[in-house]
């Protein structure tokens, strides 16, 4: 690190924001390439140089200069990467069992003779954004407003994801209905 870099992160962490700009600026082109070759995937490499740029804007009063600081930044773009695929692994498996739940549940059905029903497999095929409120409305009675309350959506989305569902629902149930002409 050159003696103008360190009293521009000086600057920085004293909140001049001409120099944290500057600061970003010259790193972001670096940042890119660097989550792209990691990422092997555009959108989400620049996402994370987005995200990691904004984790610097709120950390950069912690940078403590004990390594370079293209390094630390670096350093906060494979963390904010690890936690993603973290993510997206535990929404894997969390889906994963979703899907063998429902199994487990139309096997239960059909031989308890409690009647996993189409229309009981046309709703595990649903995401849980359309199934929810689907439920909420037609099995238990909710209006639309406590729905919107329950999810913390507004109601024109619990009305699309309603109107959506069962379009989805319908177009499923049609196509059970031929193959089995």
């Amino acid at each position: 690190m050159n003696i103008e870099e360190k009293d521009i992160i000086r600057l920085a962490q004293r909140g001049d924001s001409k120099a944290l700009a500057l600061l970003l600026k010259e790193h972001y082109s670096f940042l890119y390439k660097y989550l792209l070759k990691i990422t092997l995937h555009a959108q989400t490499a620049e996402d994370l140089t987005q995200e990691t740029m904004i984790r610097c804007m709120e950390k950069i009063r912690l940078y403590n200069g004990k390594s370079k600081f293209s390094s630390w930044l670096i350093t906060i773009a494979t963390n904010l990467y690890m936690d993603q695929l973290r993510r997206q692994k535990r929404e894997r498996t969390w889906n994963n069992q979703e899907i063998t739940d429902a199994r487990s549940l139309s096997w239960q059905f059909a031989h308890e003779k409690d009647g996993w029903t189409d229309l009981m497999e046309a709703l595990s095929l649903l995401s849980r954004e359309m199934r929810i409120p689907i439920i909420l409305k037609h099995y238990y009675g909710y209006s639309y407003e406590e729905i919107g309350r329950m999810m913390d959506v507004p109601i024109g989305t619990v009305k699309s994801r309603i109107h959506n569902g069962l379009q989805q629902m319908r177009k499923e149930m049609r196509m059970d209905e031929e193959e089995a002409k």
